[in-house]
């Protein structure tokens, strides 16, 4: 089998998305990817740690075997892969989790297929300032993610170790501020968008940090988190994600089949030794 080049990582953030300058579609549906010369390009946006990492041992590793050519595109937002994905400027993406993507679809009526998790990132509680939760004080601010699926999970992350209690009935994928029922250290919460938090740790008492900003920002979980999600059994795997209408193409599920090879497994287990990244298969 031909060797392919190893595709250049580009990057975008909230305002660079028509920097990108990817092809447009033009007027009708986007279409998935197709086959050429029996090698399918797939052009797959994912957030930098770990997804594109796990993407780019694929496509040097695997990828070509199967008859795949991987571009790989970076973001650092939570928005932008979506919208690139619905306006066919990507063929999949590679960075969310499910509950993420059904307040997405709800809030943008975006027609998207999640297939299974391929691992779970632990979202953690860091801080700057102090080493244990015994040393937070009355009053103390906590950043939480402002977009609604990962707000929620960060709430519900601080319930479960007790420091806050939600209204019974809620769900965390829908939890709010409004939801808190009990706040016994009268906890301030502001929310940033998800990728400042970590560089935002000095200007709070702690920080709810999801998985992959933790990587970025080179946070060891399982050394300095204060606390941190379980792994096993956990709902927030993430997965690889296509448009519905390219949930059958042959080249997207075979990339899909690859994400859950023994050898990504092993890469996984290989790579992130902190536990900061786990298998979800």
């Amino acid at each position: 089998m031909t060797a392919f080049p190893r595709r250049t990582l580009l990057s975008a953030s909230g305002a660079g998305l028509g920097a990108l300058a990817l092809a447009a579609c033009g007027g009708g549906a986007p279409e998935g990817p197709e086959e050429v010369d029996g090698v399918t390009e797939i052009t797959v946006g994912a957030s930098p740690a770990p997804h594109a990492q796990i993407l780019q041992f694929v496509q040097d590793n695997l990828a070509a075997d199967a008859g795949l050519d991987l571009t790989i595109t970076e973001f650092t937002d939570y928005q932008i892969p979506n919208q690139a994905l619905n306006d066919g400027d990507l063929d999949a993406n590679f960075y969310q989790t499910p509950n993420f993507l059904e307040s997405q679809e709800a809030e943008k009526g975006y027609e998207f297929h999640g297939f299974a998790g391929v691992h779970i990132e632990p979202m953690g509680l860091y801080s700057d300032k102090i080493a244990s939760l015994d040393e937070l004080k009355n009053g103390d601010e906590i950043a939480i993610a402002s977009d609604p699926a990962n707000r929620g999970r960060g709430l519900s992350l601080l319930a479960d170790n007790e420091l806050i209690v939600l209204a019974e009935g809620v769900e965390s994928v829908d939890a709010t501020t409004a939801d808190i029922d009990s706040n016994p250290m009268n906890l301030r919460f502001t929310e940033l968008e998800a990728a400042q938090i970590p560089r935002s740790l000095a200007d709070f008492a702690a920080g709810v940090v999801n998985g992959n900003y933790a990587l970025e920002a080179g946070l060891n979980p399982s050394e300095e988190a204060l606390v941190l999600e379980a792994g096993s059994d956990s709902p927030y795997s993430n997965m690889l994600v296509c448009r519905e209408a390219d949930k059958e193409n042959a080249g997207i599920v075979a990339l899909d089949e690859l994400l859950h090879s023994d050898e990504v497994r092993a890469f996984i287990e290989e790579t992130y030794t902190d536990g900061s990244v786990l298998p979800a298969f």
